[in-house]
């Protein structure tokens, strides 16, 4: 197949998009409105009939001084990854990007190679000798994945030792999701383990209400998440950027992003923002208060979100990143370990892969973040 690639409009993006069954928020041309300190393209794949067969969204962040670019596509672009012709795809994209002064490409391709069910999961965690996720024989194996992975490799795509699999400016390699097409929300509920489904009833008991809020409650939202921040030692976003999140997302498309709160006695005690992007539902930012916990209001307010999701149609509820640590002693375990309890899976992406098109500055960014 023939391909070109060019500029495209952001209503020809979003049209694309909206075209397709699901892809990540972060390859929505809004997106590129809350990354306010990058720059951004929309790029267009065509066959030669001229039909868009895929598209991007490109962050350039500058270097200080120097009109020279990273170029990142964040879990993107989102093209046919599987096609044989790989590089016919990859090669005019990043001729296109040194082009525009790029020096560095960062992408994220959104190609799942492995699957662990919550069974497989919780054996692990049980088993001494398991330390993290990929010491667990895997659910499901996706080969085709390997074969993208291997041919990056040999156009000279590069990927660290980690593949991403912690956190920081990458996106991550790891999230946990609960799969819910073509099952009842019955069956949902059955697939929590039974502390899920005790907290639960013990929250609907306690009298746990769960409410969306709109942009006048971000300023709450904030309060929650500031204290959240306190507690488990992270610098916090600050409530701008959650606006501009709110109006950027929202003007896009009104069922964009929501905002959840779960209150006690007209205390709110844990809050949420959820994502939509066709199919595909995200807990996106969660946060809480260090009161009310025994009241447990964090699970009231997922199962309403993904009861609210299911609704929608959804068939994914993504609970987002989880480290890939199985150890009990890693302080980032317990994200695994509150997440499993929904009955999900934990999905191994393929990573994000680097392309130094300068060789020199490339290196110089990698020397700069490693001492980050």
């Amino acid at each position: 197949m023939s391909l070109t690639l060019r500029t495209i409009s952001r209503e020809q993006h979003l049209a694309y998009i909206q075209s397709l069954p699901a892809a990540s928020h972060c390859q929505v041309p809004a997106w590129a409105d809350v990354k306010t300190e990058w720059r951004s393209e929309n790029l267009g794949w065509f066959d030669k009939n001229g039909q868009m067969v895929g598209a991007g969204l490109v962050l350039y962040r500058q270097l200080p001084k120097i009109k020279r670019y990273l170029a990142y596509m964040p879990e993107g672009p989102v093209i046919n990854w599987y096609a044989p012709n790989l590089d016919e795809w990859l090669q005019p994209m990043l001729a296109h990007l040194k082009h525009q002064g790029a020096f560095s490409v960062k992408m994220g391709p959104p190609v799942v190679i492995r699957r662990w069910d919550s069974a497989a999961i919780k054996s692990g965690i049980q088993d001494p000798d398991v330390k993290r996720l990929r010491d667990v024989e895997a659910t499901h194996i996706e080969p085709r994945a390997f074969e993208v992975a291997d041919r990056l490799r040999k156009m000279g795509w590069q990927q660290g030792e980690d593949g991403g699999a912690g956190f920081g400016d990458v996106q991550p390699r790891y999230v946990f999701q609960v799969p819910l097409a073509n099952r009842s929300l019955d069956d949902v509920l059955k697939g929590f383990n039974q502390l899920w489904r005790r907290n639960i009833k013990k929250a609907e008991k306690a009298g746990v209400e769960v409410v969306q809020g709109g942009y006048e409650d971000l300023a709450e939202w904030q309060r929650l998440y500031e204290i959240t921040a306190v507690r488990d030692h992270f610098r916090p976003r600050p409530l701008s950027y959650f606006q501009r999140m709110w109006t950027v997302l929202n003007n896009e498309d009104p069922n964009r992003m929501r905002l959840y709160f779960a209150r006690h006695n007209g205390v709110n005690l844990s809050a949420a923002t959820m994502l939509v992007v066709g199919g595909h539902v995200w807990y996106s930012y969660g946060a809480s208060d260090n009161i009310g916990r025994e009241v447990r209001p964090s699970n009231a307010m997922q199962w309403r979100m993904l009861r609210d999701a299911y609704a929608m149609g959804a068939t994914v509820y993504d609970l987002r990143g989880i480290s890939d640590s199985l150890d009990e002693t890693d302080h980032l375990f317990g994200l695994i370990q509150f997440k499993v309890g929904t009955g999900g899976e934990a999905v191994e992406y393929v990573g994000e892969w680097d392309f130094p098109l300068n060789k020199l500055l490339h290196k110089a960014l990698d020397i700069y973040m490693s001492r980050r």
